[in-house]
């Protein structure tokens, strides 16, 4: 039955093609960034799912009074199986990050461009690419008229690109019955070149704001102001203790097996070369391997903050953008063990199971208590400019998807 449905599957290069050109000329950026949101989306996979024989079809919105409509579109579309109380859910975001300098993209972000065997344009693979996959798996098997042991489920989700509050956080607090205790999750919005990486941990999320509060002043009379510039630079230096504050490695976590700390992003301070700034921002990501707390990092941080204050005479504040820690997902949980034969059975490799550093919807939903793997043979372009999803990956992860849902019983 299964060289059936990946016969089946091997004739859908042109339904990629179709799903990634219609998605990618919808730009769905959130619009808390800018952006129109999943609006233009979400509606084009809803005639999509409309259109297949899915048992159920339905769409929460998450309340936003930013987006159009007041709301956030997530899509769910399920296909029964002999068991109906159990569900294979393949969950894929339907929002992008923005295209970024244009100047470095050799084609339109959004217009769909095909070469050979690679789709260019923005949000073909991060997430298109595993959400055309989970698409075509239960396609086949709906063109085949075969029903799977368990019910397949698609969850379409809103918001995942800056913090899920309109995705899988508003429908695990506000739509708990959609879920069942015996259900699981595939996650295709993680993986690498291989198909190896089956991912069942991630680190811990901290993201934080420090805001340096000084003196502005004339460049050419330093003594009469505090740079905040200077002793934000300072700081920053004396956080990388972190590293040897919290330096115990887990070989489960590839490719640092340790926890990291890192500035990013800098926000402007003032306009002109000749003026000290009296302010200075800046931003840390923090990913904290679970043997650790969140709160014993801050703690640890408040006390760098305080020497630093007390050095430079300055005051500094701190805000937590973003928080969260993440429970693993055991690995001998049917999900992992089905996803390892599975991307054996269809890759011809070896599969590792494996944490990272990077964070998923995944966090979310092994934290309400949920086996969730993370799987995807990706050629890691997210966020990337010239970003491109690969056909023959979307086909064979679709082809990974039927394996274990064929044998989710």
């Amino acid at each position: 039955m299964e060289k059936q449905l990946f016969k089946k599957i091997d004739t859908y290069k042109q339904t990629v093609i179709d799903l990634q050109t219609h998605m990618i000329a919808c730009p769905a950026v959130s619009p808390h960034e800018g952006g129109d949101g999943e609006h233009a989306k979400a509606e084009y996979l809803l005639s999509v799912l409309k259109q297949m024989k899915f048992d159920e079809v339905s769409v929460i919105k998450a309340k936003d009074s930013k987006a159009k409509g007041g709301y956030r579109p997530n899509l769910v579309a399920k296909y029964y199986g002999k068991n109906k109380n159990k569900t294979l859910w393949v969950m894929a975001h339907m929002d992008i990050v923005p295209p970024g300098d244009l100047n470095l993209w050799s084609t339109d972000p959004f217009k769909a461009v095909v070469k050979g065997d690679k789709i260019y344009g923005r949000g073909s693979e991060d997430n298109q690419q595993g959400l055309v996959s989970g698409l075509l798996a239960v396609k086949a098997m709906m063109d085949l008229g075969i029903r799977p042991p368990c019910t397949y489920a698609l969850l379409l989700n809103a918001d995942e690109e800056i913090g899920s509050t309109y995705g899988i956080v508003d429908i695990l607090k506000n739509h708990k019955k959609l879920f069942t205790k015996q259900d699981a999750f595939l996650v295709p919005d993680g993986g690498n070149p291989q198909g190896t990486m089956v991912e069942v941990a991630e680190k811990n999320m901290l993201w934080l704001k420090f805001t340096v509060l000084g003196k502005q002043t004339h460049a050419s009379t330093p003594h009469s102001g505090n740079n905040a510039h200077r002793v934000g630079a300072h700081l920053i230096v004396k956080l990388g203790d972190l590293y040897k504050k919290f330096n115990k490695k887990n070989p489960l976590f590839s490719p640092e097996t340790a926890s990291t700390f890192e500035p990013t992003k800098k926000e402007a301070n003032v306009p002109n070369v000749n003026t000290i700034p009296g302010t200075d921002v800046f931003y840390f990501d923090c990913r904290v391997l679970p043997c650790y707390k969140n709160a014993d990092v801050l703690k640890e941080i408040r006390k760098i903050i305080a020497g630093v204050e007390k050095q430079f005479k300055v005051k500094v504040k701190l805000d937590i953008v973003q928080e969260h820690a993440s429970l693993p997902t055991d690995k001998k949980a049917e999900i992992v063990d089905l996803t390892v034969a599975a991307a054996r059975a269809v890759y011809k490799n070896t599969p590792r199971v494996q944490g990272i550093g990077g964070g998923t919807v995944g966090a979310y939903l092994r934290n309400a208590g949920y086996p969730t793997v993370v799987f995807s043979k990706l050629d890691d372009m997210a966020h990337q400019p010239n970003e491109y999803s690969s056909i023959k990956n979307t086909l064979g992860d679709a082809k990974v998807f039927v394996h274990i849902a064929m044998h989710f019983k």
